[in-house]
């Protein structure tokens, strides 16, 4: 049941946090020009209804659309919104947040069952016509059924908080939304549930309290200080770092693990958690939209003039009510020291040594629940010691639900770290508790060193001087599913600087429509028509996979071959490739070779290059 909350959450995440930025637009302008804002003006103020109506909800459609579907589900997720939005004078950030994925999901069903009957040469006329009709009908249902239901349903929601705040309960709220913060599930509960709301209550009243409920970084600092005053070792140095970031800086992911480390912590924050909202409610706070990062500068930044005081209150009771709890729990049973992250961190050789050949590395994946808080810092450090290291190795950092099945190396939370074998089985996984640990990268990198092979990728989006790069020929990969091996060979395409992200989605959208596996155990993943304009140079990428890739119906790939051609390039790479391949001796070669050279040499010498 936890998992499939926590994947709900995710998914929500996916949808809001990639428009976070036009939050803050509208937040801004609203603080800044509405009537009661700081500069009233009635002329800008009219811009913040139709941003609020429009503009948002349609954002947080096509990314919900575009996260099943790609580019084309992001599209069909918009037009049945328009239904929402025109059916309605609310804000249709849950109607949204349903429209987008569904009419995404009917339109890849539809394409999926249609791709076998469409006559050659018309692709493009019945996926442009299927679409459009979709958007039709999704639109006139919506506005006539799914409009007025979600109405409904936010006045349902609505008049269930606005029993609980007639009657001073509000507080209560913290019993479920500071465990599921430290759980990982902050961004679900802030921008799936009371984001909506304090929106909406925003626009009646000029501000909410809904918008502080999560955000509050009170709870966090209480609990760094008391870590800082009354713990030893580790934890204790690396509190006041973390202080910084997560009450300055808006990063409450940097918190977290000091709470699960001494689950008793839990109280503490829910217990200073009551205490700001209990405060907040006695003194009328409230913040005129979602604070992001919410740090206290974007708190204080949200608040109306005659409310900062307010806010600045509940802030220091919630930290110091967390402060006294924590203090308490730490000074009966201190923390001296991570002895399990010690040891886990004396163990990374180990982690490489039972590999049966030197282990290849490209680069190395940062993951935490949304992937732009905890993982990002711990990216940002992490790059620093392979720098110092002399070392050329690109660190990236993602959500988990979107770590690349292909990854070499992941490092995430201890706790995360079953979720991420999920999405990346092959790979080597460390788990963490602290990713401000430089210690602990200190000695990954030196494992790495010891142990590993670094190929150097090309992770600049420039235009490649050549169409096969050494660096994007791999070999012995892990078997994979068909969609991994495509998505792949796209990301080295796109990596590389062949093509834009959007051609990525091209390549299954084209996979979807028609198989391109070739025969002879090889297979040649591209783009479809719709991404062409993706393109940006020519380029082949080769993955070799000894156990085969299956493509269906007893097709297995053991030589997948991604191809991006600008203009009718793609014709004369198809035919180069052809003529590689039609030599059994050498084909059998290609798909056993251990020697990325051989590969090279012989798609140069068929003028590819």
């Amino acid at each position: 049941m936890m998992e499939r909350i926590q994947s709900l959450g995710r998914f929500l995440s996916r949808m809001v946090m990639p428009n976070i930025s036009a939050f803050i637009a509208w937040g801004a302008l609203t603080t800044l020009f509405h009537s009661d804002g700081w500069f009233p003006n009635r002329e800008l103020e009219q811009l913040i209804g139709p941003i609020i109506i429009y503009a948002l909800p349609l954002l947080i459609a096509y990314a919900g659309g575009k996260a099943i579907y790609g580019t084309r589900g992001g599209v069909i997720g918009v037009i049945g919104t328009m239904g929402l939005v025109a059916g309605t004078d609310i804000p249709m950030f849950i109607g949204a947040m349903l429209m987008g994925p569904l009419g995404a999901y009917i339109l890849k069903k539809i394409d999926s069952a249609i791709k076998d009957h469409i006559p050659t040469g018309f692709e493009m006329l019945v996926s442009n016509f299927s679409a459009g009709f979709l958007g039709v009908l999704l639109t006139v249902i919506a506005y006539k059924a799914i409009g007025p239901l979600v109405a409904v349903l936010n006045e349902v929601l609505k008049t269930g908080v606005t029993f609980v705040v007639d009657r001073g309960l509000l507080f209560m709220a913290s019993l479920f939304i500071e465990p599921g913060k430290v759980l990982f599930l902050n961004n679900a509960i802030n921008h799936g549930v009371l984001s909506p709301l304090g929106i909406q209550d925003a626009l009646t009243n000029g501000s909410s309290i809904f918008f502080l409920l999560e955000t509050n970084p009170g709870p966090g600092l209480g609990i760094l200080l008391a870590y800082w005053f009354y713990s030893k070792g580790v934890a204790r140095d690396n509190a006041p770092s973390a202080m910084i970031i997560h009450f300055f800086g808006g990063i409450h992911e940097i918190y977290f693990p000091f709470v699960v480390m001494r689950p008793a912590l839990f109280g503490a924050v829910i217990l200073g958690g009551m205490s700001g909202v209990f405060s907040f409610q006695l003194l009328g706070a409230g913040l005129r939209a979602t604070p992001s990062p919410g740090s206290i500068f974007a708190l204080l930044a949200m608040a109306p003039k005659s409310e900062i005081l307010a806010v600045s209150t509940g802030v220091i009771i919630s930290a110091v009510v967390t402060f006294i709890v924590a203090c308490l729990i730490l000074k009966r049973s201190p923390i001296i020291e991570f002895e399990e992250e010690i040891e886990v961190n004396e163990g990374y050789a180990s982690l490489f040594k039972g590999r049966p050949d030197t282990f290849r590395i490209s680069k190395i994946t940062f993951a935490c629940d949304a992937g732009m808080g905890s993982s990002a810092l711990g990216a940002s450090l992490l790059t620093r010691v392979i720098k110092q290291n002399q070392m050329t190795l690109p660190v990236i950092n993602v959500p988990i639900d979107a770590i690349p099945s292909d990854s070499d190396l992941v490092i995430t939370y201890s706790d995360l770290i079953g979720r991420a074998k999920k999405q990346a089985p092959n790979a080597i996984h460390v788990g963490i508790k602290d990713f401000l640990n430089k210690e602990a990268y200190e000695q990954l990198v030196d494992a790495i060193k010891a142990y590993c092979i670094v190929m150097e990728v090309n992770m600049e989006n420039s235009k490649p001087s050549e169409i096969l790069m050494k660096s994007n020929i791999l070999l012995n990969r892990a078997t994979v599913s068909k969609e991994e091996a495509i998505k792949h060979a796209g990301e080295l395409l796109y990596n590389s600087g062949y093509v834009g992200e959007d051609y990525i989605a091209g390549m299954l959208a084209r996979e979807e429509k028609f198989s391109t596996y070739i025969g002879n155990n090889v297979a040649i993943p591209h783009g479809e028509n719709s991404v062409k304009e993706s393109i940006i140079a020519s380029g082949i990428v080769v993955v070799q996979y000894p156990n085969g890739v299956s493509f269906g119906e007893g097709k297995l790939a053991k030589l997948v071959i991604g191809i991006a051609g600008k203009g009718n390039e793609h014709i004369q790479l198809l035919a180069n490739i052809a003529e590689a391949i039609e030599d059994e001796s050498i084909l059998e070669k290609m798909l056993t070779t251990n020697d990325p050279e051989y590969i090279y040499e012989l798609f140069s010498s068929e003028g590819m290059m």
